[in-house]
């Protein structure tokens, strides 16, 4: 019996009740936006006051859009126990050049033209990131509750490796999300608009009503052959 458990990360909060919230409900990372042109943006000071009241086992993940290394290492200094997230046009080398285990973002463009996305060429250059996390490609890097196409790729490949590798991400509801784990069989899931009743306000329904939808997913997925 596959008893996979598909992790889960909360993207973009900004307050405390929510990192809070986010953590009750079971969420395994929460990411902090750590980009200027976001709505859901945060200074490096607020991520670490945040990621301060994360009890163990919650993983904080600082989110990056072609930052300096100076704002990378401000960041880090904050939350020094964080993941790092590349979400902009960063190479593999600039991804590297931190120095702490990242995941980079692979923005996906929505539907047909998805499919022209080369997603295993993407995998062999960052080759190094702890994770790809799929995301749709949206103006602003990425919060713009869009999803590609989930038929897109060869999600068995082993340059894939699905079982170990993708955070599926982009557009992400409480009511797809248990299609999308079915379809990818990702790692992790990364939710943001999702969950929330505005940019960067999440609701705590919505949140465990997210969460509940994927134990169902990985309950279904636990049936098959």
């Amino acid at each position: 019996m596959n008893a996979h458990r598909t992790r889960i990360k909360i993207c973009g909060l900004t307050r405390e009740v929510d990192v809070d919230a986010a953590a009750r409900a079971g969420a395994d990372a929460v990411g902090f936006v750590l980009y200027d042109k976001s709505p859901r943006h945060i200074t490096p000071e607020r991520a670490g006051e945040l990621a301060r009241r994360l009890p163990p086992f919650v993983t904080p993940v600082l989110l990056f859009v072609n930052a300096s290394p100076e704002h990378i290492q401000r960041a880090c200094a904050e939350v020094p126990n964080a993941l790092l997230q590349f979400h902009g046009d960063e190479s593999p080398d600039d991804c590297l050049a931190a120095g702490r285990p990242f995941m980079r973002a692979a923005r996906i463009p929505a539907g047909p033209a998805g499919h022209g996305f080369d997603l295993l060429k993407y995998a062999s250059d960052f080759s190094a990131a702890q994770a790809l996390l799929l995301d749709a490609h949206v103006e602003g890097y990425g919060g713009g509750g869009q999803s590609f196409d989930w038929t897109a790729f060869p999600w068995s490949h082993p340059l894939l490796n699905a079982s170990s590798r993708l955070v599926l991400s982009g557009g992400l509801t409480p009511a797809n999300v248990t299609d999308g784990i079915t379809c990818v069989r990702p790692w992790a899931v990364d939710v943001s608009s999702g969950v929330e009743v505005s940019k960067g306000i999440k609701s705590p329904d919505l949140m465990n009503a997210f969460i509940a939808a994927v134990r169902a997913a990985d309950e279904h997925l636990s049936r098959l052959p």
